[in-house]
C-alpha cells in the first residue's frame, strides 16, 4: 500500500473500488473541486493516493452526518491547506464521533479488504488495545468501529510505543470530553426552555461541523507550536 511519502499509484478504476464508490462520482467530485486533481503519469493516466482515499471517507462521513453537497464544499474549502492523508483521517474520526456508533461485525477477510491491506495478528492485538476493534466468540470475526478503522489502520504505521499510543488517547478522550462538557452548557444557554426539541436538534446539526473544524484547527496549531518549542531546546 502506498504511503504519503510515495507518488499516487491508484487509477480512477482502482481509487473507486477501494473507496466504494463508483468512478462516476469520483469525477463528479473532481468536476466540483471536492477532490485535488491527479498526477498525470505516462500515456496520460491519472493516478491517486492516499489523499484522495481519506477525502472520499470524509466526504462519505459528512453526507453521513447529513450535509449537504453544497455544505461539504464550504467545509473542505476552510480546511488548511496542505493536510496530508493523516490530518483529513484524523477530521473524519472526529466528525464520525458526532455520529450514532457504527459498528459492525466482520470476518477476517473482509475487514482486511476494508483495511485495505492483510492485518497481521500484532496488528489486530494493537487494534484490540486501542478500542477499535474487539473480539466476538467466533473465531477470524470482529466488531469494528468503521468510523475509526482507517485511522487505526494508519497509527498501526506511526513510529511510537504501543503503550505511547494509548496513553495519548487518554489524554485527547479527557481533554475533549472536557471542551464538549463545556460546549455544551454553552450551546445550553442559548437554547430557551420554550424551544422545541426539534430546535435543540437544529442547532446540534448546525454547529456539529463548525466544531469539529475550531477544535482540529485549533489543536493542530497548538501541537505545531508545542513541537517547535520542543525542537528548538537544547539537548539535556
Amino acid at each position: 500500500m502506498a504511503t504519503e511519502t510515495e507518488e499516487p499509484t491508484l487509477t480512477v478504476d482502482e481509487l473507486a473500488a477501494r473507496a466504494g464508490v463508483t468512478v462516476r462520482t469520483v469525477r463528479f467530485y473532481s468536476t466540483r473541486g471536492l477532490l485535488p486533481p491527479p498526477v498525470i503519469g505516462p500515456r496520460r493516466v491519472g493516478h491517486y493516493g492516499q489523499e484522495h482515499l481519506s477525502r472520499l471517507a470524509l466526504i462519505e462521513e459528512l453526507q453521513h452526518q447529513g450535509m449537504t453537497l453544497a455544505a461539504i464544499e464550504r467545509y473542505l474549502e476552510r480546511l488548511p491547506d496542505g493536510l496530508s492523508a493523516r490530518d483529513l483521517a484524523i477530521h473524519r474520526a472526529v466528525v464520525a464521533s458526532w455520529a450514532p456508533d457504527s459498528a459492525a461485525e466482520l470476518a477476517r477477510a473482509e475487514l482486511d479488504r476494508r483495511a485495505g491491506r492483510p492485518l497481521s495478528g500484532e496488528d489486530l492485538d494493537r487494534m484490540v488495545a486501542m478500542g477499535m476493534i474487539r473480539e466476538t466468540g467466533t473465531p477470524d470475526t470482529y466488531v469494528v468501529d468503521l468510523g475509526l478503522l482507517r485511522l487505526g489502520v494508519q497509527l498501526l504505521d506511526v513510529p511510537i510505543g504501543h503503550e505511547a499510543i494509548l496513553a495519548a488517547r487518554t489524554v485527547l478522550v479527557n481533554h475533549t470530553r472536557a471542551a464538549a462538557r463545556e460546549l455544551s452548557l454553552l450551546f445550553r444557554d442559548e437554547v430557551s426552555e420554550r424551544d422545541s426539541l426539534a430546535a435543540v436538534r437544529d442547532l446540534s446539526a448546525h454547529m456539529q461541523p463548525i466544531v469539529v473544524q475550531a477544535l482540529l484547527t485549533a489543536f493542530q496549531r497548538s501541537l505545531k507550536e508545542e513541537l517547535g518549542e520542543w525542537l528548538r531546546e537544547p539537548p539535556v
